[in-house]
């Protein structure tokens, strides 16, 4: 089976999508072949198109923006929208991670459903979408274990869709949010803030200015 795990995070490094695929992607990797696409422009060259095409899955992950899709994944999206419905292998799973810096992955609702719409429009098979809370801790993941930490809820739900997708099945919605509670993650988010005005030779009220 040919899987194409598609990053749709205009971040060149460091993003949480790219953290996300990575730790997804050895749970994929039984006697299947893996092919990895990163849209971080307005536009997906002919080549990729026709690759991503002759694939049986294709997983999306991506961040929230706004409650949607980012403008630059949408416009890769038309034109995979364009090529898909009028090609004839229609045969191909699509599933979605998206990535939340809000604490309740339930946030990533609507753009899920985007998706969903998306992928039937495309003449696509919607398969599964997950919403993971906490982006700002996602780096957090590569040093958890399967079973245990604050992400435990992010494996589980990662596994869960893996399977899936290994049994090209379909399943309902999956929603997360970090092992810690929601105070917590508010006060650890405004340390980062205070750290990087820091960093910037500000000072934490410089952020209150109004101009």
């Amino acid at each position: 089976m040919k899987i194409a795990l598609i990053n749709g995070s205009p971040k060149f490094k460091h993003s949480a999508s790219g953290i996300i695929l990575n730790s997804i992607k050895p749970k994929l990797q039984d006697n299947n072949i893996i092919e990895e696409y990163n849209f971080r422009t307005n536009e997906i060259n002919n080549d990729d198109l026709e690759q991503i095409s002759k694939c049986n899955v294709i997983l999306f992950t991506f961040p929230l923006y706004v409650d949607g899709i980012p403008s630059h994944l949408l416009r890769c999206l038309y034109q995979m929208e364009k090529y898909f419905s009028s090609n004839k292998n229609n045969d191909i799973y699509v599933y979605t991670i998206v990535n939340i810096g809000f604490y309740e992955g339930k946030q990533a609702a609507i753009a899920i459903e985007m998706m969903k719409n998306w992928a039937e429009k495309a003449k696509l098979k919607w398969s599964q979408g997950i919403g993971i809370g906490g982006g700002g801790m996602m780096s957090m993941i590569s040093n958890s274990t399967d079973i245990k930490g604050t992400m435990k809820d992010v494996h589980i739900a990662l596994t869960h869709l893996a399977k899936n997708v290994l049994a090209c099945k379909t399943a309902d919605e999956i929603y997360t949010s970090p092992g810690i509670p929601r105070i917590v993650y508010k006060i650890g988010g405004e340390i980062g803030w205070r750290k990087s005005v820091k960093k910037k030779g500000l000072k934490t009220k410089d952020l209150f200015i109004k101009k």
